[in-house]
């Protein structure tokens, strides 16, 4: 019988709203010492995460993606949309800003293979773990599924 998420997980939850303050997401991160959060909405459902990697936009800074000008007109030999996605989320000033949208999550019944697989698979680092409700009643991360693999 494999063991599932829920056995696992934190449940020692914390999370953000799209509207908080990205200083404020920033102090919780080296506060506490994680590396994401889960945001949610005001029925406290999931809407994203924020994470470290989010946060590197601000200090890795942005280039103009590269362009020619053609009879009057600019050619972009990149998507400019991409372009002002990343600059708006080097600027952000609020967690809605400059989250991951559309977060993946799991259940509490989600096996821990099946949760490794889906953070290799999409190059993530934590799962949030939703109710049937959407709602976040926990989080797990990579060490997570290390520890689980070293109790055995």
């Amino acid at each position: 019988m494999s063991k599932t998420v829920v056995d696992w997980m934190n449940r020692d939850l914390l999370t953000v709203t799209p509207s908080t303050q990205l200083s404020e997401a920033v102090k919780l991160l080296v506060d506490r010492h994680i590396s994401g959060l889960p945001v949610i909405d005001d029925a406290g459902k999931l809407v994203g995460v924020i994470s470290e990697s989010d946060l590197m936009w601000r200090e890795q800074g942005l280039e103009q993606p590269p362009y020619m000008i053609f009879l009057g007109g600019v050619i972009y030999f990149q998507n400019p949309l991409t372009y002002d996605r990343d600059l708006h989320k080097a600027l952000g000033q609020t967690v809605g800003e400059v989250m991951t949208p559309h977060a993946i999550s799991i259940t509490a019944d989600t096996t821990l293979p099946e949760a490794a697989k889906i953070m290799h698979d999409k190059k993530i680092h934590r799962l949030p773990v939703v109710d049937e409700n959407q709602h976040p009643i926990g989080i797990i991360t990579e060490g997570d599924i290390v520890r689980a693999m070293a109790s055995v």
